[in-house]
């Protein structure tokens, strides 16, 4: 009897296991299928406020009537596509690419040095704000005629690119050092672990998602500033060189295609630059990277 009641209480916990079991990954899967599901209706939500803004554009480009003024997003796409072939046309977009990237990098690394030295001296702290305040405050334009005084034009959109995202991406390195957990860096102390496992247990989990933040914020930042330094000066074969040449020339599709380069890079390059981040986040964190 007391064999047979014992079979039965381990038959039970089997029994019982495999059903939370079983009820857990329906859980996950019906959470999972919603999770598709909101992300599918996310895509066409977003689908169709563009196409709604295109007919509004559509129709007041037929309103108008002069391409000079306005054209449409259709003329605006084959002008594009007009483009596309042209070998100049690649050379402009990787002539800023190149340059208007490097900028962002040099953000990066100089933002992420000055966080860590002004969590590590008050005194660079203190001599560092004003500073970053004064770039947060100017006028992009107001950068752009200054730096013409100092830097050749090929080289003013890596300057400006570098200086608004500076300040961006140095608040976004202090925040995350800022929400380090007290305690795990008390026992970071206590047991002597080395720089490399502190970094790796306490310091880049606790920067790296505010770090992703800003990145989202100083790309965008990025493009912006870098064209319109080009567009004031001018360097040969660049992207917002041919913007004033389109402007000047009242070319107005080629206007609207070369924005449309614009966005489209700089959408592309965040995304991309994300999905590498994130990559290196769930590597550093333990998690395995989906990339």
């Amino acid at each position: 009897m007391h064999h047979d009641a014992r079979v039965i209480g381990v038959w039970k916990k089997m029994w019982y296991d495999t059903y939370t079991i079983r009820r857990a990954e329906a859980i996950s899967d019906r959470q999972e299928q919603e999770r598709t599901m909101n992300q599918h209706k996310q895509f066409f939500q977003r689908l169709g406020a563009a196409a709604f803004w295109l007919a509004v554009w559509q129709c007041a480009a037929m309103a108008v009537g002069q391409e000079v003024f306005l054209v449409s997003p259709v003329q605006a796409v084959r002008t594009l596509l007009q483009l596309l072939p042209q070998a100049e046309f690649w050379q402009r977009v990787g002539f800023s690419s190149g340059r208007i990237l490097l900028g962002f990098g040099l953000g990066v690394v100089v933002s992420v040095f000055l966080a860590a030295a002004a969590q590590a001296w008050h005194a660079a702290e203190v001599l560092l704000a004003p500073v970053l305040q004064l770039v947060k405050a100017t006028p992009v334009a107001s950068f752009i005629i200054l730096a013409l005084v100092w830097v050749r034009g090929a080289s003013l959109s890596v300057l400006i690119s570098f200086l608004m995202v500076l300040p961006v991406l140095y608040g976004a390195v202090r925040t995350g050092i800022q929400s380090a957990d007290p305690q795990l860096l008390e026992m970071t102390k206590v047991f002597r672990l080395p720089l490399g496992r502190r970094l790796r247990a306490v310091w880049l989990p606790a920067v790296l998602p505010a770090f992703r933040q800003g990145c989202s914020v100083a790309l965008g930042i990025c493009w912006k500033s870098g064209v319109a330094a080009e567009v004031i000066g001018l360097p040969n074969g660049s992207i917002g060189d041919a913007l004033y040449r389109a402007k000047i020339t009242l070319s107005t599709g080629e206007l609207f295609a070369w924005t449309f380069v614009i966005i489209l890079l700089s959408a592309g390059f965040e995304k991309l630059f994300l999905l590498l981040l994130d990559c290196v986040t769930r590597a550093v964190t333990g998690g395995v990277p989906q990339c």
